[in-house]
């Protein structure tokens, strides 16, 4: 199965920055992004990118976060600026595959990796 790799979540300071990394070992990779899990709130998007290049950004995190990819098409970035208190939470990478062959795709899910913004 499609193995993720997390890397980059700590703790920062309200202002700071943070990379996060994340490389699947998929080779039939058609999207990947970040997710995250804040207190109170649903899971939800940060950003992702496509094997296109296309992006998406949650509204929180527009023109604050650029995900993009590195090493490769498998591996992506996603650099965090101007963190707030409000980022603070458990970000999960994701990543659909869509074998040769195959209309329906599987997701992939990282075990998180947690990121804390204190004032």
């Amino acid at each position: 199965q499609v193995q993720l790799v997390e890397s980059g979540g700590g703790s920062v300071q309200a202002g700071g920055s943070l990379r996060l990394s994340c490389e699947a070992s998929g080779s039939s990779i058609i999207s990947m992004g970040w997710y995250r899990r804040v207190p109170g709130k649903q899971r939800e998007l940060v950003a992702m990118i496509t094997s296109g290049g296309s992006t998406v950004y949650a509204d929180s995190v527009k023109g604050r976060s650029t995900i993009y990819r590195a090493n490769g098409k498998n591996k992506v970035d996603l650099q965090m600026n101007s963190l707030k208190t409000e980022d603070t939470g458990v970000y999960y990478c994701n990543a659909e595959e869509r074998p040769p062959g195959h209309y329906f795709t599987t997701d992939y899910w990282g075990q998180g990796t947690q990121v804390t913004v204190s004032s």
